[in-house]
C-alpha cells in the first residue's frame, strides 16, 4: 500500500479556525486582533495542529463582522495593519505552521469603492460589476429570491431606479461573476495575498457565486417549516450552484497551484453527490470542498456509519476527504451533544480519513453560552429573533485563564464569555490530564505519530446498536477506533487481542478489556501490519 506520491501537507494536516474578534485582544478595546493571535501562537503550536485559518480581517463596516469587505487587499484597523499581518505570517511560519485567509468573493460591502462607483449611475463603467435589474413588470423586485438573512434578496436604489441583488444583507451586494473584469480583479486579490506568502484560502459561499442566466424565480420548498428560517421557503435552484462556478474554481486552483503547495478550501453547503463536483469537473477544482455533515448529523452509530460510508464511496478518484465538526456559523458541538459525547465526537473527527478542521474553543468543550438580549450582535439573529438562528453563541471570546475577562482582554469583551469560564479555560485545562484540552492534545499527537491515522485507508468494522467501529491502516500498522455513542456500557463484538496497544482513550483505564463504558471511546493499535 506504500505510495511513491508525496502527500501535500494538508492531507495529513489539521486546520484550526480562528475567529479573530474573539481569540485574543492585545490593545484593550474588547475585540481580538492580529497581535493578540501572535501572542497565542505557542498555544496553537503546542496543541498540535498544522495550519490556522483566519475569518476575515479585511477593512469592513462590520455589518456582518468582516464578511462585508470594503477592501480586499488591506487589514481593518480593528485588527491591526498590513505590517502586523506580515509579522504574524512570519511568526506562524517560524513555528512550522501555515496560514489560510478567508476569501469572500460572492459579495462585497456596499461601502467598497467598486460598489460606490457602480451605484453612481446606470452608465458607470462598474455598473455591471454588480447585479442590477429593473423592477418586475408589475412593480417590485425582479424575482422571488429570498436573502439568506431573510426578506427579499433585492434592494431598491431610488437614485438609479433599479434593484441590486444581495444574497445576504442589503449591505452586501453580490458581485457579477459573469463579468470578466470582476474575475480579473478578484484573481488579482488572490495573487496579492499569495505574493505575501499566504498558504491558501477558505473560499466563502463558493456555490453562491454565479446565478442562472435570466434570473428566473426559485421554486417553492415543499418541505418548508417556519422554524427553518425564511431563506428555506424556496429551493435555491437558480440563485446558487450554477455550472459556470466550476470554471471559476478551476481558475482559482490553477493560480494556487502555480504558487506551489497552497490550499483552497471551498465552503459549499450542498448534498454529497453535488459537493463532489467541486473537486473539479474536467479540471481540478478546490482541494477540499468542506464536508459539513457532522455539524448536524443524527448522533446514532448506524446513521453515522452509513453517512461516512456514503461520503467515502462518493469521492472521485484521487480526491481527499475532509471533516468539520464546528465553525463560527454552527452551534457548538458540546452544546448539541453534551460534554461527554463531545469527547467522543473529538475522537471521531480526528481519526476519520481526511483533513479535519477544528474551531477555536471546541478543544475546551465550550457548550451553551447565555447571550442576553441586549448583547446580541449577530444580524441574522436580530433580523429573525427568537428562532435560534443566532451565531453569537459560537463566537464568544476564548477563555484563557481565571483572571478578569478570562485573560482575553483588559476591557469588557465584545460578546459575553462562556458562562463557566472561571473553570473552563485554557490554563485550568492545561493542568488537568483528564480535561477536554488534554484529550485533544493526545489525539493530535497520536494522529501525528501514526502513519495509519495520518494518511491510511479507512474500513468500517461491523457493529450493532450505538457502537461505531472502524479501522485505519497502511502497510505499517492497523489502528482500530471504537466509539460508544450511548450512555450505557457496550460489549465489544470482537476480541481485542493481547498484543493490542491503547493509544488514546476518552477515559483512563488500566487495560483494554472487552467493554466500552458509557460515552467512552478508544483508539488502539492492533498487532501486526494492516492489510487491505
Amino acid at each position: 500500500m506504500t505510495s511513491t506520491r508525496k502527500a501535500p501537507w494538508w492531507e495529513s494536516g489539521v486546520i484550526y479556525q480562528i475567529y479573530p474578534r474573539s481569540f485574543q485582544d492585545s490593545n484593550g478595546d474588547g475585540v481580538g486582533d492580529l497581535r493578540g493571535i501572535e501572542q497565542r501562537l505557542d498555544y496553537i503550536a503546542a496543541l498540535g495542529v498544522d495550519a490556522i485559518w483566519l475569518s476575515p480581517i479585511f477593512p469592513s463596516p462590520m455589518i456582518d463582522f468582516g464578511y462585508d469587505v470594503a477592501d480586499y487587499c488591506g487589514v481593518d484597523p480593528l485588527f491591526g495593519t498590513l505590517d502586523d499581518f506580515d509579522r504574524l505570517l512570519k511568526a506562524v511560519h517560524a513555528r512550522g505552521l501555515r496560514l489560510l485567509l478567508d476569501f469572500v468573493p460572492n459579495h462585497s460591502s456596499d461601502q467598497h469603492p467598486w460598489f460606490l462607483e457602480s451605484r453612481r449611475s446606470r452608465d458607470d463603467p462598474k455598473r455591471d460589476w454588480y447585479i442590477w435589474r429593473d423592477p418586475a413588470p408589475g412593480g417590485g423586485p425582479p424575482n422571488n429570491w429570498i436573502s439568506d438573512m431573510g426578506g427579499s434578496a433585492w434592494q431598491w436604489d431610488a437614485a438609479t431606479g433599479q434593484y441590486y441583488l444581495h444574497a445576504f444583507l442589503k449591505e452586501q451586494p453580490d458581485l457579477n461573476w459573469r463579468n470578466p473584469a470582476v474575475r480579473e480583479a478578484m484573481t488579482d486579490v488572490l495573487r496579492f495575498w499569495f505574493e505575501r506568502g499566504v498558504d491558501g484560502f477558505r473560499i466563502d459561499v463558493l456555490w453562491h457565486m454565479v446565478k442562472a442566466e435570466g434570473l428566473p424565480d426559485n421554486p417553492l420548498n415543499p418541505h418548508y417549516r417556519a422554524e427553518l428560517g425564511e431563506k428555506l421557503k424556496l429551493l435555491q435552484i437558480h440563485s446558487t450552484n450554477q455550472p459556470e462556478v466550476h470554471d471559476i474554481a478551476a481558475a482559482f486552483r490553477a493560480l494556487a497551484d502555480s504558487y506551489g503547495d497552497r490550499l483552497l478550501v471551498g465552503e459549499i453547503c450542498l448534498p454529497v453527490e453535488t459537493l463532489m463536483l467541486y473537486y473539479g469537473r474536467g479540471a481540478p477544482g478546490v482541494h477540499l470542498p468542506f464536508n459539513f455533515q457532522l455539524l448536524d448529523a443524527p448522533w446514532h452509530a448506524q446513521s453515522l456509519a452509513a453517512m461516512i460510508s456514503a461520503y467515502e464511496a462518493a469521492l472521485p478518484e484521487g480526491a481527499w476527504p475532509n471533516w468539520v465538526i464546528g465553525s463560527h456559523d454552527a452551534p457548538r458541538i458540546a452544546a448539541r451533544l453534551g460534554e461527554e459525547q463531545a469527547r467522543v465526537a473529538a475522537m471521531l473527527l480526528l481519526t476519520l480519513r481526511g483533513t479535519p478542521t477544528l474551531y477555536q474553543g471546541d478543544e475546551l468543550g465550550i457548550g451553551k453560552v447565555t447571550i442576553p438580549p441586549d448583547r446580541i450582535r449577530d444580524p441574522q439573529d436580530l433580523r429573525q429573533p427568537g428562532m435560534g438562528l443566532g451565531r453569537d453563541r459560537s463566537r464568544t471570546p476564548m477563555p484563557w485563564d481565571g483572571s478578569a475577562n478570562a485573560g482575553f482582554s483588559t476591557a469588557e469583551p465584545w460578546l459575553p464569555l462562556n458562562d463557566d469560564w472561571p473553570l473552563r479555560n485554557v490554563q485550568a485545562q492545561q493542568q488537568d490530564s483528564g480535561s477536554m484540552l488534554s484529550l485533544y492534545r493526545q489525539l493530535l499527537r497520536c494522529r501525528r505519530e501514526s502513519s495509519a491515522l495520518a494518511l491510511g485507508a479507512f474500513e468500517l468494522v461491523a457493529a450493532d446498536g450505538d457502537l461505531l467501529v472502524y479501522d485505519r491502516f497502511d502497510d505499517r500498522e492497523r489502528v482500530r477506533v471504537a466509539l460508544n455513542l450511548a450512555a450505557n456500557p457496550i460489549n465489544l463484538p470482537f476480541d481485542v487481542g493481547p498484543a493490542a496497544q491503547l493509544l488514546v482513550g476518552t477515559h483512563p483505564r488500566e487495560n483494554l478489556g472487552g467493554m466500552l463504558r458509557p460515552n467512552e471511546a478508544m483508539v488502539f493499535r492492533l498487532s501486526g501490519p494492516g492489510t487491505p
